[in-house]
């Protein structure tokens, strides 16, 4: 089954299928860079003896190299006032820079039109190992103004996001980032090809591992259809049909550039409890249910006239509690259609 992923201006065909799980690989998440060591260090020490009395001219130098690079306080020595150009460079690295981001779905790639969250900090951490925000937008190429530095820029297209380093200087910049991102969408049935309603489905989507303490939740609850915007790389997909024990478990891959569909298929069906009189009778209301699986395990639990929920194929017992008494029966699921199951009261 082929299909083609746009973006949200759909600058981008993309396709490919895939239906079957894939063996579980490493996922590629791209974290924040740390900031580059030094490049905010003070200027060098002087080599002067610190305990011998400069000369007038070791003075009046030192005195210009501090104007000349702008240090707070060096203009107002009356000695040698700063020229007009000297004030000019050293308010230089204080101007604004204007700086354009773009961003790609894939290298050599139309530009994304919509859709994308910009962020941009400062690389160099705060007091608390932070990074600060220093801008913020939603636009699809924003043009930003910063003063020049070094920086930490961060995007976001869905669920698929890219940073890297942002270097401004004194003139006008771009940066263009690569998401490396494909498209994803899920879709379940019962065995057989028997459809499930969307509304007892979802998926949840984290990052490739083997146990659960090594995967991170990326999408959850998501709806069969949605598309998903990831980076390239493997994702651990559960499928939840009702909120039981009918769950699908399949690692997926994700390619650049590319939509991956894939149907997962449950073995499940609907199950449907009434307390009759007699078989083919009118549910008795006001009832206390619970089912048991094989092995003991409570696995549903309501209160009503005619609950309904899912359950993995296997072997139950159902109790429905009327007053002080208690009835039972054991049942099958087996994948398929929903199926009502008749408690009597005149037999059990």
């Amino acid at each position: 089954m082929m299909s083609s992923f746009k973006g949200s201006a759909g600058l981008l065909a993309l396709s490919a299928a895939v239906l079957a799980a894939m063996p579980a690989l490493a996922a590629d998440h791209k974290p924040f860079p740390a900031p580059r060591p030094g490049f905010l260090s003070p200027p060098p020490a002087s080599q002067t003896d610190v305990n011998a009395a400069p000369s007038p001219a070791e003075q009046a130098a030192e005195r210009q190299q501090r104007i000349k690079q702008g240090y707070a306080g060096a203009e107002g020595d009356a000695l040698m006032p700063p020229t007009e150009a000297q004030q000019e460079i050293a308010a230089l690295p204080k101007v604004p820079q204007p700086v354009m981001l773009s961003a790609e779905i894939t290298e050599k790639g139309a530009k994304i039109g919509g859709g994308l969250v910009w962020r941009v900090y400062d690389s160099k951490p705060d007091d608390n190992g932070q990074l600060a925000l220093v801008a913020r937008s939603e636009d699809a190429r924003p043009i930003l103004k910063l003063p020049p530095g070094d920086y930490v820029v961060h995007v976001a297209y869905g669920d698929a996001q890219a940073s890297d380093t942002l270097n401004v200087r004194t003139t006008p910049s771009k940066k263009d980032m690569i998401l490396d991102a494909g498209g994803l969408k899920l879709n379940a049935a019962i065995a057989g090809d028997v459809p499930i309603p969307a509304a007892l489905l979802h998926f949840d989507v984290f990052t490739a591992g083997t146990t659960e303490a090594d995967r991170t939740p990326i999408a959850q609850k998501v709806s069969p259809g949605d598309i998903l915007t990831l980076n390239a790389g493997t994702y651990h997909i559960v499928s939840h049909f009702g909120d039981v024990n009918a769950i699908v478990r399949a690692d997926l891959r994700v390619e650049p550039g590319q939509l991956t569909e894939a149907t997962l298929y449950h073995k499940a069906a609907q199950a449907s409890f009434k307390l009759v009189s007699d078989a083919g009778g009118e549910a008795i209301a006001d009832i206390d249910w619970t089912v048991k699986s094989k092995d003991g395990q409570t696995v549903f639990t309501n209160t009503g006239t005619f609950p309904t929920t899912v359950l993995e194929e296997g072997d139950y017992t159902v109790l429905a509690k009327r007053g002080d008494k208690v009835y039972n029966r054991d049942f099958q699921v087996t994948p398929g259609k929903p199926e009502d199951i008749e408690v009597l009261t005149s037999v059990y």
